[in-house]
C-alpha cells in the first residue's frame, strides 16, 4: 500500500492510499479521487516530506515523534464534523438532492439516511461518505 499526498485543485491537502502508482492514475482518471473536504475531483501529487527524506535518513527527533492518542484524533476529527458540516438529521437525502440540483447553495452537510436513500443520492450521481460517528464524553 502506497500513501500519497493529494491537492485539489482548490488548493485542498489530504492523502489517498493506493496499491500503486497506476492505481492512483487509474482512480484519477475516472474522477474517483475526489477532495474529502470540497469533492473536486482534479486531485495531483504533490510532494511528501516522507518520501523526500525517505526512512533511513530521519533524524532521531522524528523517528521519536510523539504521536496523538487513538482518542484524541478520534474527538478532534469529531469537533469538526460538528463545526464545519450542518446537520440537516433526517432530511440528509432531501437536502443533499436539492444541493446537487442547484436548488441551494452548496455546504458541508451531516445526517442520516435510510438505505433506499443512499441509492436514489447514488443513482442521482451524488457524492457523499458514511461515517459513523461515535458519541464521545466531554
Amino acid at each position: 500500500m502506497i500513501i500519497y499526498d493529494l491537492k485539489c485543485r482548490n488548493g485542498h491537502k489530504f492523502e489517498g492510499w493506493f496499491q500503486n502508482r497506476m492505481a492512483f492514475e487509474g482512480q484519477r482518471s475516472q474522477k474517483l479521487v475526489a477532495c474529502p473536504v470540497c469533492g473536486n475531483t482534479e486531485a495531483t501529487l504533490i510532494p511528501s516530506s516522507v518520501a523526500i527524506m525517505g526512512r533511513d535518513h530521519r533524524s532521531a527527533a522524528v523517528k521519536k515523534e510523539i504521536r496523538p492518542s487513538p482518542q484524541k484524533v478520534l474527538r478532534e476529527f469529531h469537533e469538526f464534523v460538528q463545526k464545519n458540516f450542518d446537520n440537516v438529521g433526517n432530511k440528509f437525502a432531501e437536502v443533499a438532492l436539492r444541493i446537487h440540483h442547484g436548488e441551494e447553495d452548496g455546504r458541508n452537510i451531516r445526517g442520516t439516511t435510510t438505505g433506499s436513500e443512499e441509492e436514489t443520492l447514488r443513482e442521482e450521481g451524488v457524492q457523499f461518505i458514511k461515517l459513523s460517528l461515535p458519541k464521545l464524553d466531554s
